[in-house]
């Protein structure tokens, strides 16, 4: 999958970027990684909007992530807005290929 950002300036002078990440570990979105997700998103100075079918819930927040009911395979549009919006999204996308630092034989 090939990452792009997809660009947006406001009028209060800060960027949005957008990028499409696949989950790629066998049992997908589940508690553990979406509180790993949650952690590094919050470390930032960006808002940050999972989407998934039309439904967006916020970043940092494991429950909403939860909802998405994302298993392996599922593409999210991640969404980031801040200063540290670019920060932010590579560090999450590391985590999405890294597949959470989770490894099963199932």
């Amino acid at each position: 999958m090939k990452t792009a950002d997809h660009t947006a300036a406001r009028d209060d002078g800060s960027t949005t970027l957008t990028r499409e990440m696949k989950v790629r570990n066998a049992l997908g979105l589940h508690a553990r990684p979406a509180a790993l997700f949650v952690k590094t998103a919050s470390g930032f100075d960006a808002d940050i909007k999972v989407e998934r079918d039309g439904n967006v819930v916020s970043g940092k927040s494991i429950m909403g992530l939860m909802t998405l009911e994302a298993e392996c395979g599922t593409v999210l549009r991640v969404t980031a807005r801040g200063r540290h919006a670019k920060k932010a999204l590579d560090s999450l996308e590391k985590l999405f290929k890294q597949e959470f630092s989770e490894s099963y034989n199932i």
